[in-house]
């Protein structure tokens, strides 16, 4: 197509989604449920069409060298499939927050005065890899009211096109209207370039993916984006730290799952502990297969070790640094301000953690570390939809307007003022 066709089939997506979020937020939640329900069924159904249009993604990945890594996040196989569903009923079943009252106030002139949730409007959605995003995003969305304007990525694209038809026929059984969710059905750049202007019609855009996929959209969108660059996590170890405890969250939050962004990527230790704390937490981390990037003081402790602990010197670009794997950068610090002063120069505001005793401490650390979620004597691994109740997920925003941190149904919504008097004039 030219550059003015896909504009045009753009643009004609757009405004199809833009009438349908008008329906949608008047949409009952039963109705909202049930094509949710006959979602999850037709996908349970549709077993061999999805499969066979996975086939050729991965077929197609394979030609073109992907990793396996890769080839693994688009990879759709039965038994993912029928959890893809689960996770839908689990969103159908989840309380709807469209309608939900926030405050509400009597004036002295007799205005009653509501403060009630409703959807934000169309949401854009920009995602890489994970054919499963197509569908967890679009039950979130029609959930929460919104419809959902769909660009994945292009080694994807078979299985996502395999996937929105399914949504269609859902939501037509189902008696919501069919634009509610669209699949920009293209893997022309430039339909993205042109997505990101529409801002007349797209009230919110939600990037899924790499670090430079997100740069791209924030800096080419004129319509809002809630975003997540990097998670650089940190885990601070008090001088009042239980050992036991130190050892175990640390060495959850980097090795339980290390290429995700609520894994831990630097730790930092209170200098009074150091002695104490680093050497068996580096000995069962280097276990887990962990490589230790330490600052001076780190690498004197554990050089003065009887079995020293393998280790590198730490660099000033590894603070900044993102490594979604098995690599942890270690600083010991004189005290907890200079830990707080630390994470806010280099972290990234995602999760970050405090182990310690001394109430006090923690909350000074909870209070004074500006990041999206603050732990005391807890993993960050637990910075996830799922773990904080919200039954599901969109993404996890680092910004601070509108949503931060996980982002569940609430979050996928504004809210409005709705006022009743009896005459009341100025």
């Amino acid at each position: 197509m030219t550059e003015a066709q896909v504009k045009q089939l753009v643009t004609s997506i757009a405004t199809d989604a833009r009438a349908a979020s008008h329906q949608l937020a008047r949409t009952s939640s039963a109705q909202k449920d049930r094509a949710l329900l006959d979602l999850a069924d037709l996908l349970e159904n549709s077993v061999a069409p999805i499969l066979q249009a996975n086939e050729k993604d991965i077929s197609a990945g394979r030609e073109n060298g992907l990793s396996e890594a890769m080839l693994d996040r688009l990879l759709i196989t039965t038994e993912r499939l029928y959890g893809i569903a689960a996770g839908v009923r689990q969103v159908a079943a989840l309380p709807d927050p469209v309608g939900e009252e926030l405050e509400s106030l009597e004036r002295p002139n007799g205005l009653s005065i509501r403060k009630v949730r409703v959807p934000i409007g169309v949401i854009g959605i920009i995602y890489e890899s994970r054919p499963n995003v197509t569908i967890d995003c679009a039950a979130l969305c029609l959930k929460s009211g919104n419809a959902s304007i769909l660009r994945g990525g292009k080694e994807a694209f078979h299985t996502n096109t395999a996937f929105a038809r399914i949504l269609t026929q859902a939501l037509t059984v189902g008696g919501l209207p069919p634009k509610s969710v669209q699949l920009i059905p293209t893997t022309d750049r430039f339909a993205l370039n042109c997505l990101l202007r529409l801002d007349s019609l797209i009230q919110c855009i939600i990037p899924r993916g790499g670090e430079s996929l997100i740069h791209f959209v924030a800096e080419n969108s004129l319509i809002p984006v809630i975003k997540h660059y990097q998670g650089i996590c940190h885990i601070y170890l008090d001088h009042r730290a239980e050992a036991d405890m130190a050892e175990q969250i640390t060495v959850n939050a980097k090795c339980q799952r290390p290429g995700v962004c609520n894994a831990a990527e630097k730790l930092l230790i209170h200098r009074e502990a150091a002695t104490r704390l680093l050497p068996p937490i580096a000995r069962k981390l280097v276990a887990h297969g962990v490589e230790l990037r330490v600052d001076e003081t780190a690498a004197a402790i554990l050089d003065a070790e009887s079995s020293p602990v393998p280790h590198m010197a730490v660099t000033a670009s590894d603070w900044k640094e993102e490594y979604l794997g098995l690599i942890l950068a270690v600083a010991i610090v004189p005290s907890l301000n200079a830990a707080i002063e630390h994470i806010n120069a280099f972290g990234s505001g995602h999760s970050d953690a405090i182990v310690t005793s001394d109430e006090k401490a923690a909350q000074e650390f909870l209070q004074g570390v500006d990041s999206a979620a603050v732990y005391w004597n807890a993993s960050t691994r637990f910075t996830d939809g799922f773990e904080f109740g919200m039954g599901a997920e969109i993404g996890i925003s680092t910004d601070k307007l509108h949503a931060r941190g996980p982002m569940g149904l609430k979050e996928l919504c504004s809210y409005k003022y709705v006022i009743i008097g009896n005459g009341q004039i100025r």
